[in-house]
């Protein structure tokens, strides 16, 4: 069974995830930025075509020929209510929804919605860059909390593992602290954080009056019986003061199609978001309608397929990791196709995303631009063909070795 509960039993060898699909000379920006000799790991796409039905659906409306303006569809909307009931137990109408062209976009609106200028927006750090860089776009303060690190075990090695600390969270807090940007499942760590630590989060924005804004776009890419929680399922009082954030794209790996979702409850918070995106949010293109309604409808088999392709994934190179470069240390993902790669005991002679570019050919993404806390880490996407990441971790165990 996927760890996602209610998808369709289905082994990984139904489709092939280790088809390679050559993606250098098209526009890719992951496979474009860097040589021909250098196998990219960064950016957060996989290297997998998407669902049948979601190509099948596009070749239809590309059929059709024409491409006038759009509606929203509703039937989309009622979609991803009967997705949000049936995965996570949790009842929202398609009122609550409100379309975004990106999640990037996404923290902007909600950034420059809530609060006024000069007032503060909190982040749990290390985080995906745009949370660090959207509450300046918007003319508010930036204020990072620290996740804590503590240590699980996994194939009979610890790693480590980062947790929701409440009392670097209020520490970084002050009386206009209007905004909390959570990232859950969190990127880059992939923590799927537990109803407890999100009750936590969720009792501290209530005490300090904040609105959450939850980042919840990979909480459909969860590595074996990872459970997801939405912070707004835990309590219509907790929901009253949450925008959430979902989409298909990492999960179907459509994110070129620009089709993402805010979900909000509170009315007034809905009205806020459409006053702040108003003549500047371009509205979704009629593609991404069509993949999205195509993935929702038609793609948990092969999500299920994914997801343990990608768990398979997630083993291998922790456990390669382990035994052939011991001096960096690894967490294990819980969510996402994101390693976190501690590189600080390498004692390497450069940046550790620069050695392993220069050095193994290798792209990977540069801890410092998740914060302070990512100096000295780099980020990994096991997103790709086993070959793939098989050939990369091998050339980095060879650069470590010199």
């Amino acid at each position: 069974m996927s760890s996602s509960g209610n998808f369709d039993t289905l082994h990984a060898d139904s489709y092939n995830f280790d088809q390679y699909v050559e993606r250098r000379g098209s526009d890719s920006a992951k496979w474009g930025v860097y040589g021909d000799d250098v196998l990219p790991l960064w950016v957060a796409d996989m290297d997998f075509p998407s669902p049948p039905a979601v190509l099948e659906a596009l070749h239809q409306r590309v059929d059709h020929g024409i491409f006038g303006y759009g509606m929203e569809p509703l039937a989309l909307k009622e979609l991803i209510c009967e997705r949000m009931a049936r995965l996570h137990r949790w009842q929202i109408s398609p009122d609550d929804i409100l379309f975004l062209p990106g999640l990037v976009c996404g923290l902007n609106v909600v950034t420059r919605a809530i609060g006024e200028p000069g007032d503060a927006v909190v982040v749990s750090t290390p985080v995906y860059p745009p949370f660090l860089t959207a509450p300046g776009n918007q003319d508010r303060r930036l204020q990072t909390a620290d996740l804590a690190v503590s240590q699980v075990r996994h194939q009979d090695r610890l790693h480590p593992r980062y947790e929701f600390d409440p009392d670097a969270f209020q520490a970084a807090l002050d009386e206009r602290t209007r905004l909390f940007i959570l990232c859950n499942p969190h990127n880059p760590v992939g923590r799927a954080f537990t109803p407890a630590e999100l009750s936590t989060m969720a009792e501290l924005c209530a005490r300090h009056d904040l609105v959450i804004c939850s980042d919840e776009i990979h909480c459909d890419l969860l590595m074996g019986e990872t459970r997801h929680v939405p912070i707004a399922s835990l309590d219509p009082e907790i929901a009253a003061r949450t925008i959430t954030l979902v989409a298909p794209s990492k999960t179907y790996n459509i994110p070129g199609l620009g089709c993402s979702m805010a979900i909000v409850p509170n009315a007034d918070l809905r009205r806020r978001l459409e006053r702040a995106k108003a003549g500047i949010v371009p509205h979704i293109n009629v593609m991404g309608f069509v993949a999205a309604l195509a993935a929702y409808r038609e793609g948990d088999a092969w999500l299920s397929a994914l997801l343990a392709y990608l768990t398979a994934n997630r083993d291998f190179a922790v456990d390669y990791l382990a035994r052939h470069m011991p001096q960096l240390k690894t967490t294990v993902p819980e969510a996402t196709y994101l390693l976190w790669i501690d590189c600080r005991e390498a004692h390497l002679p450069a940046k550790p995303q620069q050695f392993f570019l220069e050095e193994a050919k290798v792209a990977l993404n540069d801890g410092a631009a998740f914060g302070p806390a990512g100096e000295g880490f780099v980020r990994l996407n096991y997103g790709c063909p086993r070959a793939t990441l098989e050939e990369a971790l091998a050339r980095m165990a060879r650069a470590l070795q010199g």
